[in-house]
């Protein structure tokens, strides 16, 4: 992100949502709305005063809450742009922030702004949200050393807020035995896809523990264990090989000691068929990946279809997975549906070689076989052809009328084939001209 802000043709809103998009290919018509930051990214020269005074202490979500940040803070390091912002919901209002900054920066006026652009082509990538099993069997949110990979990921991270020192989050105590749960949430439990990555995350994880603390006893419970692709079941193998204990078979219940705090996992070990009662110091659960609140923000706005799990529909999942139905709309990454970082990257990259062609080329060739309206007063109002359309290509106006959008329209003929009335037809196969080739057919049909 900061060597994209340095680009001067890229413009980044951070804290920031996409409010309406109007207009098609070439000429999308995009509102940003632009949430306050309190400070002035313009005026605020990154100084550190304001939080030096802040009386308050807010949780850090950069860090899932396992630090603290204070109410006037930097979001997190390496923060795009490099300005402090105000956390308005836990400010007491001291002004203390106010009276320490030399730069005046910091306004408590600010509204939310809408920023207009014009746009050619748009890339959705809106990430996933991992799944938080709260009050489930596994004792997510209710015993303290029970955490997520996510979680995990920001304890290990050298930056994160042990500075990379595994410690337990209820006494902050090396922890000798750990159990990684598979499959929480993923695969029927409550999304019926697989995350793709989770296997290869806790393995990854487990022998970054190993390198910290190498007589940790780590066990990770799964189904099954998909590690697809170049290298990937080498690095199993080698996890392996470094002590990690695999056990096949699912988890059925997770309770706390009230005094140790230690997690009480009851697992099946499907090899020999027993039931086991692991006492661990911490418990990570392999959660599931799901489709992101913003995908389903942007899904409203641009009124695409969604899977049933929520991620964005392609155009078609083989042979087009970066377009979608709408022309100069494609999609990168997870908002597809959970995928690696390299297939992320490849599927970006594909994105933005598309965007770029329709960008360069100046033009946008369609063909003509659309939907026409015949005669607008043999409508009967049913609007059958509105929900029959894939493409939402067809709308009603404020004179209850039907309308084409030929840009959106893809000539498909299905509102055609549910019009009662033969109001809607498709050019070039209009119910006429095929009346006419049958007439035309048995004319020149010789008598017998």
């Amino acid at each position: 992100m900061l060597e994209a802000n340095r680009e001067q043709k890229i413009k980044i809103h951070t804290l920031a949502e996409v409010d309406s998009v109007t207009g098609f290919i070439g000429n999308f018509n995009v509102r940003v709305k632009q949430h306050p930051r309190y400070i002035n990214p313009k005026l605020c020269n990154g100084c550190g005063l304001c939080a030096k005074v802040c009386p308050v202490v807010v949780p850090n979500p950069f860090d899932e809450n396992f630090s603290a940040r204070k109410v006037a803070d930097r979001s997190f390091a390496q923060a795009v742009p490099t300005t402090f912002d105000i956390v308005l919901d836990s400010c007491i209002h001291c002004y203390e922030c106010v009276a320490a900054c030399d730069q005046f920066a910091i306004d408590f006026g600010q509204k939310d702004e809408l920023i207009d652009y014009k746009v050619g082509t748009m890339i959705l990538a809106t990430g996933w949200d991992l799944y938080k099993p709260i009050n489930s069997k596994y004792g997510y949110g209710k015993y303290p050393n029970v955490i997520d990979q996510l979680e995990l990921e920001r304890i290990i991270a050298p930056n994160g807020p042990t500075l990379g020192h595994i410690v337990r989050p209820s006494d902050h105590k090396t922890p000798r035995r750990i159990v990684m749960i598979q499959c929480v949430g993923s695969r029927g439990e409550v999304n019926a896809h697989c995350s793709q990555v989770c296997c290869l995350l806790a393995a990854k994880n487990a022998k970054l523990i190993k390198s910290e603390i190498p007589d940790a006893e780590i066990i990770i419970s799964y189904i099954d264990m998909r590690c697809a692709g170049k290298d990937y079941e080498e690095y199993y193998k080698r996890s392996r090989e470094a002590g990690v204990i695999f056990v096949g078979g699912k988890v059925a219940d997770v309770k706390e000691d009230p005094v140790t705090k230690n997690v009480i996992v009851t697992m099946e070990d499907k090899n020999s068929g027993e039931i086991l009662e692991v006492t661990a110091d911490l418990v990570v659960l392999s959660s599931a990946s799901m489709a992101s609140t913003g995908t389903t923000q942007i899904a409203k706005v641009l009124k695409m279809e969604q899977s049933p799990e929520g991620f964005l529909k392609e155009f078609h999942s083989r042979l087009n997975p970066v377009a979608t139905k709408v022309p100069g709309i494609f999609i990168a990454g997870s908002c597809q549906g959970q995928k690696s970082i390299g297939s992320s990257v490849s599927q970006a990259k594909g994105a933005a070689s598309a965007a770029s062609l329709l960008v360069n080329n100046g033009k946008y060739e369609i063909e003509l076989i659309r939907a026409v309206i015949e005669k607008q007063e043999t409508c009967s109002k049913c609007y059958r052809c509105v929900e029959a359309c894939p493409y939402s290509a067809i709308s009603i106006d404020a004179s209850e009328n039907i309308n084409v959008d030929v840009v959106a329209c893809h000539g498909c003929g299905a509102c055609s084939n549910v019009c009662r009335s033969q109001t809607i037809q498709l050019r070039y196969f209009r119910d006429m001209q095929y009346e006419a080739y049958i007439d035309a057919i048995f004319e020149e049909m010789p008598a017998k």
